[in-house]
This record gives C-alpha cells, sequence and structure tokens, in this order.
C-alpha cells in the first residue's frame, strides 16, 4: 500500500515527470445490485492494464451508500490489488460512525481517503448531521489525528464551490483543508481547462504547494453532461455545448465525442504539466483505455 503523496513524490506538482508519465487514478461508485457489482469487478479487471496508481469509491448522495462503499473499497483491495482510496463524507454521518469507517479501513489494510463535505439527499438541503462534524477540514483533522496511519486527499473547485460565498473565500477554505493535513487536492469535474489554469495560479498565490490534480469526466451522454454539470456548479463551454447538440440522443456519439474531446483536454493539461489524471469512470473502461492509447502513455 502507497500512501497519496508518494504517487506524486517522483515528479514537482507544477512540471510533471516527462519519463514517467502523469499519475493516473480512476473512481467509482457502488453499484446496486448484484449483477451490477460483477459488472463492475468486469470493467476493473480491464482496468488493470492501465496500471492506475490508485482508485477510489464514491458514497452515495447523505452518506446512504456507506456500507457498501466500505465493503467495496476492502473487496477491491484485497481480491484485486489495487491501492483504494475510500469517500468519507460530512454529510448523514455522526461521529461515532466516521469513526467507525476509519477503524474499519484501517483494520482492512487501507490507507487513504478523501475528505468531502458530500450531497445530501435528492430533494433536501445540505445539512451536516447533528452529532456530526460540519466541515471536510474536520475530516481532516480526525483522519489525521493520532498516527500517520491515513493519508487524505480533499476536493478542489476550479469554477468555485456551489455552496461558497467568493472564490476567494473557497480557496481560503482550500487552504485550511491542506493545512489541516490533506496531501492532494483533486479538482470536481471541468470543461474548461482555463478554469483549471486559474484555479492552479490562485492557489499556489495563496500557498498552496500540494499536487492539484484534474478531475476528467469522459461524457457519455448529452442529458447526463447537463445533469452533471448542473449538480456540481460547473458550466458546459459554448463550444461543447454546440457539439453536445450535434450528438443530440445518439449515446453512441457522445461517448464518441467524450473520448475525443477529453483526449484533447488531457493533452493540453499534459502540456501544462498536471501531476496526475482522476478519472471519473461512471464504472466503465472503454473510454479511458482509448484515452490512454490517444495520449500514448
Amino acid at each position: 500500500m502507497t500512501r497519496l503523496p508518494d504517487y506524486y513524490a517522483a515528479r514537482d506538482a507544477e512540471a510533471g515527470d516527462a519519463a514517467g508519465g502523469p499519475v493516473l487514478s480512476v473512481e467509482f461508485w457502488p453499484p446496486k445490485t448484484e449483477q451490477g457489482e460483477l459488472n463492475l469487478f468486469g470493467e476493473i479487471e480491464r482496468l488493470r492494464k492501465l496500471n492506475p496508481a490508485f482508485c477510489s469509491m464514491t458514497y452515495g448522495a447523505g452518506g446512504s451508500t456507506r456500507d457498501k462503499t466500505v465493503d467495496l473499497v476492502c473487496r477491491i483491495e484485497r481480491d484485486f490489488g489495487l491501492d483504494m482510496m475510500c469517500h468519507l463524507t460530512v454529510v448523514g454521518q455522526s461521529r461515532a460512525e466516521v469513526r467507525g469507517v476509519l477503524d474499519r479501513l484501517r483494520a482492512n489494510n487501507v490507507h487513504n481517503i478523501i475528505a468531502l463535505g458530500g450531497d445530501p439527499p435528492p430533494g433536501t438541503e445540505w445539512a451536516a448531521h447533528a452529532d456530526g462534524f460540519s466541515y471536510a477540514q474536520e475530516l481532516v483533522i480526525e483522519a489525521r489525528s493520532g498516527d500517520d496511519w491515513f493519508s487524505v486527499a480533499v476536493a478542489g473547485f476550479p469554477e468555485v464551490h456551489p455552496r461558497a460565498t467568493s472564490r476567494e473565500s473557497d480557496l481560503r477554505y482550500l487552504k485550511a483543508k491542506v493545512d489541516a493535513g490533506a496531501s492532494v487536492v483533486i479538482t470536481q469535474l471541468f470543461f474548461d481547462n482555463a478554469d483549471y489554469y486559474r484555479f492552479v495560479e490562485d492557489a499556489r498565490r495563496i500557498g498552496i504547494q500540494v499536487p492539484i490534480v484534474p478531475g476528467m469526466l469522459p461524457i457519455r451522454s448529452s442529458a447526463q453532461a447537463r445533469r452533471f454539470t448542473a449538480m456540481c456548479g460547473a458550466r458546459i463551454p459554448a463550444r461543447l455545448d454546440a457539439l453536445l447538440d450535434t450528438v443530440g440522443d445518439d449515446d453512441a456519439a457522445a461517448v464518441r465525442l467524450g473520448i475525443d474531446y477529453a483526449t484533447e483536454q488531457c493533452e493540453q493539461l499534459l502540456r501544462f504539466g498536471i501531476p496526475g489524471f482522476h478519472f471519473y469512470s461512471l464504472n466503465r473502461a472503454d473510454a479511458l483505455l482509448e484515452i490512454h492509447r490517444g495520449l500514448g502513455l
């Protein structure tokens, strides 16, 4: 098991490593059915050929999949030999439940987490648990307290967190999470690289020096892309918006568009000197395999 900072230690956070290439990581979500799990395991087998440095598993809205998430993290770590990073959220969990998750991860030799505010259940407003933490920063402190077992990633928002009062306050909060012990920032999805470049520049300006890893989403349908961006406060640039209009409800054409657009984004990001890519896979290997080939990694 490798801790998060070690994946990026061989490369400068701004310059990358031309010889070894960027660190590749992949995110999955917990399937709702047994067949969905079998499908996921099949996709993981396909993705193993890319030799990802680590993989992550999300929580459902409101922490609804907490037990399933932890079960899958531990199972994939054990059965597939992949280093796993477990999502850990503020919303929907008491302090005791957070500590219980950390204890289970430790017992199963999982060292990496990403500390997040989390999404509320559909149709509800975000609210911390009455007996829980209020901010992701507190999760970082909790995970990092006592010893050096856990390494912690946190989320960054190139286009500003939807609940932030301003860009500057959002950046200050990000710095507080890093100062609390987070060793990597993984960004929310974005479709305009200029937003990422500005975000990195602003973060460095206020003293955030840890790796800032772009979160990449290969589009699979026009409706999905519009829904995801609306949910997370990201935007669809005019050029991409026009391209989505051309594919309409043709999901096969949308997948092709997603591969081509993400490959173009990644090529530009590589020239910028990113430390790695974190792909939101949607539990599918096909797009990532083709993007990886297209980039010649």
